[in-house]
């Protein structure tokens, strides 16, 4: 039960043709040429307009009075009936968008469902079975088998009774004016979904509620149920496929480790029926149309992730890039930015084309490592616009996109290509040694009859062998953390849909918020860590030292200080802390000389470390663990031997020339052809003097190294 607009509703009642399936034009087109053939000249468009849910005598009529009594009707409907089989046959049913959406929602939460419509019930049948619909609806009832059609209310009222509700508590979904009467007539809660011809106005205000399309009812749908939350790692993806395809730009560790994964969960309820990826590399292109899934290995966890669905496509193929941007539901562009500009212009082309036929929304989820990542991407993509429409078109496309920037807590590996062959090497071995050992084919003596199953079987069997051997191989590409939330800007319906998807109004915050918790203390943990003698981070954690350290940073002192200035952001500073030190505790391939090499963009003016000293400063919370974790760096750097540390050896320099480390905190010169912005001698005067006092007694401690430890709180 679930309560709808104040109602409270136990059953959902679907009409099939305009509703379920996009039947109505199809149904137009196949009996203008049914007429064509039989009666020489087709229907005309007020007799098929007014048909629209009427039932099969009721049509007759009026087609008899608008073309002569001696008009075949049934001769007709007869030929447009097999017409349309055969499309549907050859080419699927076509389903309304946002309906299995719809229908997963309603069965989860334990809603009977039934259909109600005009069809005879041997072609309805065909339909729901044909469309993979059928499993959702408790009844059918069909228009053969009432005596009075829509806009009477029997039909809707024999659905409600065999599904043992009264109507007052059923939904009941039409498209067409006859059936919405019907439904009022029957006493229950019409939902309109418009389709060819909207109702008059007086019959449309007896809806419940009216929509243009199934989506605006989804939306409403998905108030009515509890939010399913942020999926456990382990939890399985929804088994019903959707009608979306969706689309990664770029299948490198992010998009094909990552948001193969967000893609996959989707809502919870549905996930999309086709993941489109564009690479450039033809070994994991070919790799993964050969085995036709991979898989992302969680080491943390010891889980392995299986993703399926996919469909691989060159990035140099303009073309296929441009099809998947005028097709995707939704675009992952997890591209460097070097490959964003020369991609630009294939991305405008795709939605030029998208603009031109479909007028549809689209999302690109920016996985950018950038704060401005999507107005950087939106700039580039403007740019190539203007140099393809008019500006005027330009802006319009402009509109109908929306460039969602993200902030990501995982890291994602990918494999190398040598492991990769290692790894096809040895899962060739397999697949080879599991199809010698199928069990032969029975052999039947000529003189015996072959049942007819056997026969039918006989065609599979060859190909059911090699996929059984090819189901059991387990492909790895990617290595991966098992952070869960993407954090995104809040810009698009569909991303409040994406149950791994969190989205947040400002996503600068965000990034900010993560970098201060991240990027400061991590170099912080690792100059601890390598000061005392470890040369891996999650080693150096197993030093209470060093964990004491990782603690108070985040606890006590950065974490605090960004709640305190970002109290709405209380929530993503948990799960970011939180993150954080799990991640340091198990690092033991992060090696300290990585995370703690470039001191000096670490010791910025309002950046990362000062910026953090700052805002504890602002709210009154002591900062002694981040100043001692300023003097680390400056130790660090001054005891560092590798030339290729620029930013170490340019540190030694400016304080072997001054003499002191007061002229290093404030100093100003050139680093990477721009000013470096030191602390300022006078304002930070009081911070200066508390580093350099910090600095002074690590070195005079440096030796013994047993003896540093953390300052007192």
């Amino acid at each position: 039960m679930i309560y709808f607009q104040g109602k409270r509703i136990f059953s959902v009642i679907f009409d099939m043709d305009g509703t379920l399936f996009d039947t109505e034009r199809l149904r137009f087109k196949t009996l203008k040429q049914a007429a064509v053939e039989i009666f020489g000249t087709p229907l005309s468009e007020e007799t098929l307009i007014g048909s629209l849910g009427l039932s099969a005598k009721k049509a007759e009529a009026l087609a008899k009075a608008n073309h002569g009594q001696n008009f075949p009707y049934a001769e007709v409907r007869q030929r447009a009936d097999e017409l349309e089989l055969n499309y549907v046959r050859d080419h699927g049913v076509p389903i309304k968008d946002g309906l299995l959406e719809v229908l997963e929602r309603l069965r989860k939460y334990g809603l009977t469902m039934a259909v109600a419509t005009s069809s005879r019930r041997a072609i309805a049948e065909e339909y729901l079975i044909n469309a993979n619909v059928l499993k959702y609806f408790d009844v059918t009832v069909c228009g053969d088998e009432v005596t009075q059609g829509k806009p009477h209310p029997e039909i809707f009222l024999a659905a409600a009774s065999a599904l043992n509700c009264q109507p007052q508590h059923c939904l009941m979904l039409e498209d067409s004016e006859n059936g919405l009467l019907s439904a009022i007539r029957a006493n229950g809660q019409p939902i309109l979904i418009e389709d060819i011809k909207p109702p008059a106005p007086e019959v449309k205000a007896g809806a419940l509620k009216a929509y243009q399309t199934m989506h605006g009812f989804l939306g409403d749908l998905n108030d009515c149920m509890p939010d399913l939350g942020t999926p456990e790692l382990t939890e399985s993806f929804p088994q019903a496929l959707n009608q979306f395809s969706v689309g990664i730009h770029g299948f490198g560790a992010m998009g094909g480790g990552y948001l193969t994964q967000i893609f996959s969960h989707w809502d919870g309820y549905t996930r999309p029926c086709e993941i489109i990826a564009a690479t450039r590399s033809r070994m994991l292109r070919e790799t993964i149309q050969a085995f036709g899934r991979f898989s992302v290995r969680y080491g943390a966890t010891s889980f392995d992730q299986t993703i399926e669905n996919l469909r691989m496509i060159d990035m140099d193929d303009a073309e296929a890039v441009i099809r998947m941007y005028d097709t995707a539901e939704i675009v992952g562009l997890s591209l460097p930015e070097p490959a964003i500009r020369n991609q630009a212009q294939v991305i405008a082309k795709g939605l030029i084309r998208r603009f031109e036929r479909r007028g549809r929304e689209l999302t690109i989820l920016i996985v950018l490592n950038k704060v401005g990542g999507a107005d950087f991407v939106r700039r580039h993509v403007h740019a190539q616009l203007e140099q393809l429409v008019l500006p005027q078109i330009a802006q319009k496309i402009l509109d109908n996109t929306h460039f969602a920037e993200t902030v990501v807590s995982r890291i994602v590996s990918k494999i190398s290509n040598e492991a990769l062959v290692r790894q096809l090497r040895i899962k060739s071995n397999i697949f080879q040694n599991s199809l010698s050992e199928q069990p032969a084919t029975r052999k039947m003596s000529p003189k015996v009859p072959v049942p007819e199953y056997e026969r039918l079987i006989a065609r599979f069997r060859p190909f059911a062998q090699s996929s059984n051997a090819l189901s059991q191989l387990h492909l790895i590409l990617f290595n991966s953390e098992s952070d869960m939330p993407l954090y995104a800007e809040r810009c698009s319906n569909l991303l409040e849909r994406l149950r791994q998807v969190k989205t947040v109004d400002d996503i600068t915050q965000t990034q900010v918020i993560k970098n201060l918790l991240w990027n400061g203390p991590h170099a912080i943990i690792a100059w601890y860590a390598s000061l005392l003698g470890y040369s891996w981070l999650g080693q150096g954690m197993g030093d209470s030292r060093v964990s004491t350290l990782a603690e108070r940073l985040i606890r006590q002192e950065v974490g605090p200080a960004l709640v305190a200035e970002n109290p709405q952001m209380a929530d993503a500073v948990s799960d970011f802390s939180k993150t954080f030190l799990e991640r340091c505790n198990t690092s033991f391939k992060d090696p300290c000389a990585r995370v703690g090499r470039d001191p000096l963009r670490k010791l910025q003016r309002n950046e990362r470390i000062f910026r953090s000293i700052d805002l504890a400063k602002k709210h009154g919370i002591d900062s002694s663990a981040l100043q001692f974790g300023s003097a680390l760096a400056l130790h660090y750097a001054l005891k560092c031997t590798d030339k290729k540390d620029q930013e170490s050896q340019l540190i030694r320099r400016v304080y072997e020339q001054a003499g002191s480390i007061e002229a290093v905190l404030t100093y100003t010169g050139n680093y990477n052809g721009r000013p470096y912005p030191g602390l300022d001698p006078i304002k930070d005067a009081p911070l200066v003097a508390a580093i350099s006092e910090e600095f002074r007694r690590v070195e005079a401690r440096g030796a013994q190294v047993a003896e540093c430890v953390l300052p007192a709180a």
